[in-house]
């Protein structure tokens, strides 16, 4: 096992935190008068947090409990995953980023806001992905895939029926400036997708629709969290600590006494938690990619500035002559390793390839390069959509304990949209102690798991 990256951080002045108080508003954690162990000045002991998971949610909730944390607390952080950086679905994301609902003619819940604090997460990775100094292993990471972490080519989405139509047109007509839709005939949909088809003649075009590389988005989101308390490490407060564990978690109570708030974001794993074993309203879908390569032989390519593909099978272009297709939907799956087998994979492109052939009749000339999987964890179904589960846990957990548990799960297939939104909510709520700050329809689930 490689040893926990480690570094000494400041966090910026944003919120003071209150104490914890005893079971009795939502969740067990409430606003209240200053607390000796979470008010910490440089005489005081920091305030440790434990973070499981490395992915979207995860790496979210490390960079908002950094950034949003005061200048007199100094929190330390653990994060705690047994494979690293991205090593369960997040990092085997598609990564297309829009605020669409793909079903129905509206935004997702809060989906300017969540649009906008996503495109501010990626701004600040892409940064610190930029300044970072070369080594032999960045420049091995730059090879692949051309190196980008966000890709601005758009999205585009022909309309495959009459109902997904009239659909996409309601939204391009309530659509969001920062994220605009515009339809598009036949004839300039296929300057942008030569030989796309478009059997309504109609074609949605978002040119503010990124794709992102996911895996070395969440690289470059940690890189951003050990830069934040570097620059601010002259504040004069003491140091903020900020340490990544290879290493699982196996039960909630190996925590006990360690820390003052424990964050569970582990996604579909959360259920393997004992402490939270089949308590979860949570379901499992296991979805496999497909990486596919323009062979060299053949002249026509992706052009670089092409959009990718939104249907009934995606395609995420990752240059003029690679793209990842997906993804399937293997629904009560309890598989979360990522590889996948000949066998899974061929079946996977049984079902993904006539989806992506009948928009893009192109794809049959490229070649199979491999596949990858991962395991979502897919929340219940509200009156505001599906969404994920947030909140504090102490009561499921059960027992009188010294810290506070939090859950930030179920992020579904939406995860790059709501991560960066999510993970801020909860940070302050995790500081604050204050679960009134995360919206009702986020904690909602829990009232009902007790029921």
């Amino acid at each position: 096992m490689l040893p926990p990256s480690c570094f000494i951080r400041n966090p910026s002045p944003t919120f003071l935190p209150w104490e914890w108080k005893s079971p009795g508003s939502r969740g067990g954690c409430s606003r209240g008068t200053t607390s000796s162990v979470l008010l910490s000045s440089p005489s005081q002991r920091p305030v440790r947090c434990a973070l499981l998971g490395a992915g979207f949610a995860g790496l979210s909730v490390a960079w908002h409990l950094l950034q949003h944390s005061s200048k007199e607390l100094r929190v330390c952080i653990d994060i705690y995953d047994e494979v690293g950086i991205g090593g369960g679905a997040s990092g085997v994301s598609g990564g297309l980023l829009h605020p669409y609902s793909p079903k129905a003619a509206k935004l997702l819940w809060r989906g300017a806001e969540c649009w906008k604090e996503s495109l501010n997460l990626l701004s600040i990775a892409e940064a610190a992905w930029h300044s970072r100094e070369s080594t032999s292993e960045t420049q091995e990471f730059d090879q692949e895939l051309n190196g980008f972490i966000v890709r601005r080519g758009g999205i585009l989405r022909p309309a495959m029926d009459i109902k997904n139509l009239n659909v996409l047109n309601d939204n391009a007509q309530n659509c969001l400036a920062s994220c605009r839709i515009e339809p598009i005939d036949k004839d300039t949909a296929q300057s942008l997708v030569p030989k796309l088809c478009v059997p309504f003649n109609t074609a949605f075009y978002m040119p503010k629709a990124v794709n992102i590389h996911s895996q070395r988005y969440l690289q470059a989101l940690f890189l951003a969290c050990e830069n934040l308390v570097k620059e601010l490490s002259t504040s004069g407060f003491g140091g903020t600590k900020l340490c990544l564990h290879k290493k699982s978690v196996n039960k909630l109570l190996e925590l006990q006494g360690e820390y003052d708030a424990v964050i569970i974001c582990l996604g579909a794993k959360a259920d393997m938690l004992p402490e939270l074993s089949g308590r979860l309203p949570l379901r499992t879908c296991r979805g496999v990619i497909a990486h596919l390569q323009l062979p060299d032989n053949i002249g026509e390519d992706y052009s670089d500035h092409s959009p990718s593909i939104l249907s009934d099978a995606w395609l995420a272009i990752q240059g003029p002559r690679s793209l990842y297709m997906g993804s399937t939907w293997e629904w009560k799956s309890r598989n979360y390793l990522p590889n996948v087998s000949a066998e899974e994979a061929t079946k996977a492109l049984q079902e993904l390839l006539p989806k992506a052939s009948a928009i893009y009749p192109g794809i049959k000339d490229w070649t199979f390069a491999g596949a990858r999987a991962g395991l979502r964890a897919m929340p219940p179904l509200t009156p505001h959509g599906s969404l994920p589960l947030l909140g504090c846990i102490n009561d499921l957990v059960g027992g009188n304990h010294t810290c506070k548990y939090w859950l930030f799960g179920g992020l579904g297939s939406r995860g790059l949209l709501y991560h960066g939104l999510l993970g801020k909510l909860i940070a302050q709520a995790v500081l604050l102690g204050n679960e009134d700050l995360i919206p009702s329809e986020l904690t909602s689930w829990r009232r009902k798991s007790n029921s």
